[in-house]
């Protein structure tokens, strides 16, 4: 297993949670690290995405909400969410590329993550 997510969890709306994606380093030393998420019978979807120096981008729907990091020496990468809507209910999927891929696709991003659970009511 090369990326592995935790911190998911139920909350109410307005709330925040932090994930956290561990990656071995062979995965995560010179890669771009990011978030995507899938809710139920949409396509998954980019969140954010942060480079090898920290260069972070965000979509629009998490566009000052959320805050995506990334620990060099622990080699994991974070995603700070605050303000949780209902909409943001979604497995939320850790990706690494060795290509920097735009966060508004899927394509290009080669290592994934199984996925953790938030559901904001």
């Amino acid at each position: 297993v090369q990326l592995v997510e935790s911190g998911g969890g139920s909350v109410q709306a307005g709330g925040s949670l932090t994930l956290s994606c561990a990656a071995n380093a062979y995965t995560y030393i010179n890669n771009c690290m990011g978030w995507f998420r899938q809710a139920p019978g949409k396509e998954r979807e980019g969140v954010a995405q942060i480079g090898r120096y920290g260069e972070a981008t965000y979509t629009d729907p998490v566009k000052g909400r959320f805050t995506i990091s990334r620990d060099n020496a622990k080699n994991t990468v974070y995603l700070q969410m605050n303000s949780l809507k209902p909409e943001d209910t979604a497995v939320y999927y850790c990706a690494a590329s060795n290509i920097c891929p735009s966060i508004e696709t899927i394509d290009g991003w080669n290592h994934w993550g199984q996925g953790t659970q938030v559901t904001v009511s």
